[in-house]
C-alpha cells in the first residue's frame, strides 16, 4: 500500500455561512492542494468536505495519515463515534441525531478502502500545513461573500 499524508481545513464565516475547505495531499515528493466552498454551510461540514475530497482523489488503496485540526473529524474517527452514529441509525444518543449523516456515511465508506490514521494538530499554531489549508479555506469561503 502507498502511503500518503493529507492535511486537511475548513473554514466558515459564520456558522451557518459562507465556508471553504482546503487540503494538500502529499506521496513522496509530489504534493496537490485543492479546495472548494459552498454558499451556505458549516465549519464541520468544511471539514468533512476536505477529508472526503481528498480521499476521493486517491486511485487505489492507501495507508493515509490525515492532519487535521477537527477535533469533531479526528475524534469521531479515532474513537469510533461515526462508526457508532452509523449502527445506531444516525442518533448520537437515544434523543439527539447525528450532524451531517450523508457526509459520515460518505467518508466511513472511504474509510473501507483506504486505511485512516487521524493526527489531531492544533489550528491556527504555526503548523506550516495547517495554515496553508486555512489560507485555501478562506479564500473560497471568501468568494461566497
Amino acid at each position: 500500500m502507498k502511503t500518503v499524508e493529507i492535511f486537511t481545513d475548513g473554514a466558515c464565516s459564520g456558522n451557518p455561512g459562507p465556508g471553504g475547505w482546503g487540503a494538500i495531499l502529499r506521496y513522496g515528493e509530489h504534493e496537490k492542494e485543492i479546495s472548494g466552498g459552498e454558499a451556505h454551510t458549516t465549519n464541520n461540514r468544511m471539514e468533512l468536505m476536505a477529508v472526503i475530497s481528498a480521499l476521493k482523489l486517491l486511485k487505489e488503496p492507501c495507508a493515509v495519515t490525515l492532519y487535521s485540526d477537527s477535533q469533531y473529524v479526528c475524534n469521531a474517527l479515532k474513537l469510533g463515534w461515526a462508526q457508532k452514529w452509523r449502527a445506531n441509525n444516525w442518533m448520537r444518543n437515544k434523543k439527539e441525531k447525528a450532524l451531517n449523516p450523508e457526509l459520515w456515511a460518505e467518508l466511513l465508506d472511504l474509510c473501507q478502502v483506504h486505511s485512516v490514521e487521524p493526527v489531531w494538530v492544533k489550528g491556527h499554531a504555526g503548523h506550516p500545513e495547517n495554515e496553508r489549508c486555512d489560507r485555501l479555506a478562506v479564500a473560497q469561503s471568501q468568494k461566497y461573500m
